[in-house]
């Protein structure tokens, strides 16, 4: 189903509550598996960390987990510590397609019984769940952090901890420090220096404590995409949030500076303001190996306000729910832009018109949907499968409307 969004302009001021850290909170739910004395406030409700609580529970042999990439490497950990449990781990079309080779061969090193059911490399995984006593591995950090956080997540409850060499560069750093950080919390001991993490056993039971998940920064991205094309002195106020976030797309707050919006933090709630009209002559040049999830939010800005536009760092979007780095060159080229990409870059050209009344494809991806949306203050557009947003933002278009957009399903 489609939904239509028509040229509209917004509120001067608006206020918005964003759910929690869909990254923080599907961390959070594993451990919790792990020890449950721990208690989690403000926790995502985004269809993937649903589908992870829901698994978590679950004691049925086949796990389906249908897009949740996250959810796929994480549970793919903690199945393989259960000790004589068999479980199928599946997913969607999509999901099948995906690499998970690199995780699945860290896990075997450590003496996990994992196999493919259907083809070397990808889901569906039959898990033969088991002690793991090996502890020392080393691991390609250069795909996804994700195959490094499921690691660690498990590690305490490893026999004799983890060892985790490192090789490569490493990817989405602030992601591997917010899994670890989460640890220290539980008085976890941990130590990563150069290439090499150490997670130490958990010999005692982990105190009672309650953990509230920060809203989700991902989320805030689309917000700043839409005070940036709009007239200055528009603002949206969104909480929950902190300043010292562990989440790497707080990076917004610094990147947004080049399109003219300010950021001022009030206790949890993050002030973000259209200070300034932005000179054509700049170039939005930023390196997002540590954010990768929000150059899609970035590069409809950019092209929106007729910017160039140069993002390197983005090898991980050819793995995500779709080949981003594709799918956002197809859907800018149908606006009228000009869009070269690598293979870990996106190269945009200046342009000064958008095709209107355009229909955006959204190839099950949750972001494509939500990174064009801003758009409509601009031009009206037309977004396919709109629902995909609730992988990660369910009231995405219900927040819309409060902001003042026109929505037609």
């Amino acid at each position: 189903m489609n939904i239509q969004l028509q040229k509209a302009s917004i509120k001067k001021q608006s206020s918005i509550k964003i759910t929690g850290s869909k990254s923080e909170s599907n961390r959070l739910l594993l451990l919790q598996a792990l020890y449950p004395e721990i208690k989690i406030e403000n926790v995502s409700n985004s269809d993937d960390s649903q589908l992870m609580t829901k698994a978590l529970a679950s004691t049925e042999k086949i796990i389906d987990i249908h897009h949740a990439g996250t959810a796929m490497r994480f549970l793919t950990a903690y199945f393989a510590t259960k000790n004589n449990r068999e479980t199928i781990i599946t997913g969607s079309k999509r999901m099948k397609e995906r690499p998970i080779k690199i995780l699945v061969d860290a896990l075997n090193q450590l003496g996990a019984d994992i196999s493919y059911k259907e083809n070397e490399g990808f889901p569906p995984l039959l898990i033969q769940g088991k002690q793991l006593t090996k502890y020392k591995v080393a691991l390609d950090a250069n795909v996804s952090s994700q195959y490094i956080s499921a690691l660690l997540l498990i590690a305490s409850r490893l026999k004799n901890g983890l060892e985790l060499t490192l090789k490569g560069t490493i990817t989405s750093v602030p992601y591997i420090n917010m899994t670890l950080s989460l640890l220290s919390q539980l008085n976890i001991k941990t130590q990563f220096e150069g290439n090499i993490i150490v997670v130490k056993p958990l010999q005692e039971q982990v105190k009672a404590k309650t953990l509230t998940v920060e809203s989700d920064w991902s989320s805030a991205s689309y917000f700043y995409s839409i005070v940036a094309l709009a007239n200055v002195g528009t603002s949206i106020s969104i909480s929950s949030y902190k300043k010292d976030s562990l989440q790497g797309d707080s990076a917004l707050a610094l990147i947004y500076k080049s399109f003219g919006v300010a950021t001022t933090f009030k206790k949890n709630t993050v002030l973000m303001e259209k200070i300034a009209e932005v000179e054509l002559s700049t170039s939005i040049d930023f390196d997002l190996a540590n954010a990768p999830d929000i150059a899609q939010t970035i590069s409809v800005t950019a092209f929106a306000l007729g910017l160039e536009s140069n993002l390197t760092g983005l090898h991980t979007l050819k793995i995500k729910e779709t080949d981003r780095l594709e799918a956002l060159k197809t859907e800018i080229i149908k606006l009228g832009g000009e869009v070269k990409i690598t293979n870990e870059s996106l190269h945009l050209k200046k342009s000064n018109k958008i095709k209107e009344n355009v229909v955006i494809a959204t190839y099950n991806d949750h972001r494509m949907a939500m990174a064009f949306a801003p758009l409509a203050l601009k031009i009206p557009l037309e977004i396919e499968d709109y629902t995909v947003v609730s992988k990660s933002y369910p009231t995405f278009w219900d927040d819309l409307k409060q902001l003042g957009f026109k929505i037609k399903k």
